[in-house]
């Protein structure tokens, strides 16, 4: 099959043939659902690169040594001394490295590979020796959003995106059919013409220039697609200056860059334009709800409702009969509980952290971690290891230069200081502890509906990682374990959907419990890595001991929190963000804890899903 036979998909096609005649344009990736055609359009690629040209796939399953290189045992036996193999990232200089689901490769390895390309040279530097190599290569990607996303760091290292758009007109699906059927066996096949065009387009690329009125156009098209950083200008230089000399032209004009400028920001501005958009519709909300609550009380009479801090607006005044009448209605509306209904949930975005050093008897699929005995996925060798699990590669590149020396005839000869042993790894599952503020001011705005959702989200997730979960809800006076650790999800949604509000927000007391549920559970599970969810405006009102002393105490006890090596803490922040007088004292709450730190609005999924689905309706 042909590159040219492949139906449809004009965009991921130009961005193909933009790479293959300038690697500068800093890659693609391939965005669609299952059965697009992702795949077999990358493969197609190889048919369009001229002869010579690396064509490198890298495995999901590959290891540091496959991809950076190793100790070349062949040779080093023969000759004596350490001589390095090349690894893929070697091989594909000048060429391609290909990664068909990219979202499913280990974070750790897929920077690897993107900061040679991003720098142009490659540093090895293995067994002990260190070595500099050119690597000028073109990362090309698929993924899947229904998989999972790809985060926005490693998103904009990539130049450029094409979204894989759903065939639905009757004409192309039956052609689809056709092809399908005539090419029973796949198999990349030269396009000698595309070829020539991209061997032509290279020779010119050296004269291409753009004019100072072409350069003045690209810069208002990139503050019409308003990106982080300046590497979406430079991805947009490098294609515009590719599509012209695609197009026989050693000058850029606005039509060029027009071209292409989709390819460049369709997966750096939606980020923006999505956190606008929640902005708006959560202010327009507030709005809206500010109004209702106004009309109910013109055509009822009723007075404003009480702070949503739950304090009563009136205790510093003096109190006749009816102003004691006033206060005690107030204390009686802070106190009243009330039940409110799961808000919709929606899919979460990724949520990845820290790896530690410690060894686990592991299961799950949140974080990767090291584990004892022989089970897990081998990823490096270590000089001495407990359970004595012979690394055979890394023992034979260890002896291997000292074969020689040694009087090796036939066998190798290997020394009790050669042996090396496996490190091994696999993902685990946290405990997720889950803080809950159930006072009054959730009630206000029906704020806690949305944050039932936000946590039943974050319950799917914790159910797709196989996570354990618990919960902790502090209101009135005090906190409780409404949920002790558990592998039901179903369980916690339930309690979640009962779960009431009303009173003020002891947070101290939400804290306290915390800390102490996480010392129980580690003193009996010292291998438990915890995830705390602290779900709360930041607004503490009712203290431990002494009212004056709030702040300390909660500065101290989420100084014991953070002190917690085995935890990992997030902060989703519940506050009204389109209220001028808001305290943001949640963010506060979160430095504090070295957490991570979202929005319900924030919290959402990353953009790839929401792309695809835009270009499809569209």
């Amino acid at each position: 099959m042909r590159f040219s036979q492949f139906i449809g998909q004009d965009d991921a096609k130009l961005g193909l043939i933009l790479n293959a005649i300038d690697p500068r344009c800093g890659g693609l990736l391939l965005v669609g659902g299952k059965g697009s055609g992702k795949s077999i359009l990358a493969r197609l690629a190889r048919g369009i690169l001229p002869s010579g040209t690396p064509f490198v796939n890298l495995p999901l399953n590959v290891t540091e040594d496959s991809l950076l290189g190793g100790i070349d045992l062949e040779q080093t036996l023969r000759n004596g001394q350490r001589t390095l193999q090349p690894g893929i990232i070697s091989r594909a200089n000048g060429g391609v490295v290909f990664v068909d689901d990219i979202n499913l490769l280990s974070p750790e390895l897929l920077a690897l590979v993107m900061e040679p390309q991003g720098r142009g040279v490659e540093i090895i530097e293995r067994e002990g020796l260190t070595e500099r190599r050119e690597s000028i290569f073109s990362v090309l990607a698929t993924i899947n959003p229904e998989e999972g996303d790809l985060s926005p760091h490693l998103m904009d290292r990539i130049g450029l995106c094409a979204v894989m758009e759903e065939q639905n007109n009757r004409d192309r699906r039956l052609a689809i059919m056709r092809l399908a059927n005539s090419c029973p066996v796949f198999t990349v096949e030269p396009d000698q013409e595309i070829i020539a065009d991209i061997s032509a387009a290279r020779m010119l690329l050296p004269n291409v220039q753009l004019s100072p009125e072409a350069l003045e156009y690209l810069h208002q098209v990139v503050q019409q697609n308003i990106s982080p950083g300046h590497r979406g200008d430079l991805f947009l230089y490098a294609a515009a200056r590719a599509y012209a000399a695609l197009q026989g032209t050693s000058e850029v004009e606005e039509a060029h860059i027009d071209r292409v400028a989709n390819l460049v920001f369709s997966h750096r501005r939606l980020q923006i334009r999505e956190e606008e958009q929640a902005t708006t519709e959560s202010e327009q909300n507030d709005h809206n709800q500010d109004q209702q609550n106004q009309e109910q009380q013109d055509d009822q009479g009723q007075l404003p409702p009480p702070p949503e801090n739950g304090e009563n607006e009136t205790e510093n005044q003096p109190t006749g009969e009816g102003e004691q009448e006033s206060n005690a209605s107030s204390r009686e509306s802070a106190d009243r509980e009330e039940i409110m209904q799961v808000g919709t949930p929606f899919k979460v975005r990724r949520l990845s952290f820290r790896t530690d050093r410690r060894e686990r008897q592991a299961s799950g699929r949140r974080t990767k971690t090291r584990v004892k005995g022989r089970g897990g996925r081998y990823v490096k060798s270590l000089l001495t290891s407990p359970d004595r699990d012979i690394a055979i590669d890394a023992t034979l590149r260890a002896c291997a230069p000292f074969q020689k020396a040694r009087g090796r005839d036939r066998c190798l000869i290997i020394e009790q200081d050669d042996l090396r042993f496996r490190q091994r790894e696999r993902r685990m599952g946290h405990l997720v502890l889950f803080v809950v503020d159930g006072s009054g001011s959730m009630g206000a705005q029906k704020r806690m509906v949305e944050t039932k959702g936000a946590i039943q989200a974050l319950l799917l997730d914790c159910y797709q990682k196989r996570d354990k979960v618990a919960m902790v809800v502090f209101r009135k006076d005090r906190a409780e374990l409404v949920l002790p650790p558990t592998a039901s999800v179903d369980l916690a949604a339930k309690r979640l959907a009962v779960l009431p509000v009303g009173g003020k927000t002891p947070l101290a007391a939400g804290l306290l419990e915390t800390h102490n549920l996480i010392k129980r559970i580690g003193m009996r599970h010292p291998e438990t890595r915890f995830l705390v969810v602290l779900i709360t405006d930041g607004r503490g009102n009712q203290p431990l001991v002494d009212k004056s002393s709030m702040k300390q105490e909660v500065a101290g006890l989420t100084r014991l929190l953070a002190e917690q090596n085995q935890c990992d803490f997030i902060v989703i922040d519940t506050e009204n963000k389109g209220n001028l007088l808001r305290a943001d004292q949640a963010i506060e709450l979160a430095r504090q804890l070295e957490a991570d730190y979202y929005t319900v609005e924030a919290l959402q999924a990353e953009y790839l899903s929401e792309l695809v689905q835009s270009r499809t309706v569209s």
